[in-house]
């Protein structure tokens, strides 16, 4: 069984994540935050908090994700990694601007996860 929508949205959320991971990066240089430490000014515990909460969120969507898609449909499945995508991507954005602002990208990207396991228990039972 091929599944090449579900495989592009899963290289999208590499690329996502990477440039999240990059951001981190980018902010232990910008203030000063040498490895090991994980203690800085908010803007750089922004940043890692952003990819913290990504890798457990990656951990719940990337399963539903194909399990949606194997079970159920392969373009459903990549629809639900988009807007997964769209919410992490406004997650970060408002996470690094403001901590207070984060909620709607937070919604988003969860309720796009749970629908993906949704999707997969609709598939199993079909």
């Amino acid at each position: 069984m091929q599944l090449p929508w579900t495989s592009w949205a899963t290289l999208a959320t590499l690329i996502m994540y990477f440039w999240i991971i990059f951001n981190v990066g980018k902010a232990r240089g910008k203030y000063r935050v040498q490895a090991p430490s994980v203690d800085g000014p908010p803007e750089f515990l922004r940043a890692l908090r952003v990819q913290i909460n990504t890798v457990e969120q990656l951990i719940f969507f990337i399963p539903a994700l194909w399990l949606c898609a194997y079970w159920w449909n392969d373009k459903i499945a990549a629809l639900g990694g988009l807007i997964w995508i769209i919410g992490r991507v406004i997650y970060a954005i408002s996470y690094y601007r403001d901590a207070e602002k984060r909620a709607m990208g937070f919604v988003i990207s969860t309720l796009a996860a749970i629908a993906l396991v949704f999707g997969a228990a609709y598939g199993l039972m079909r």
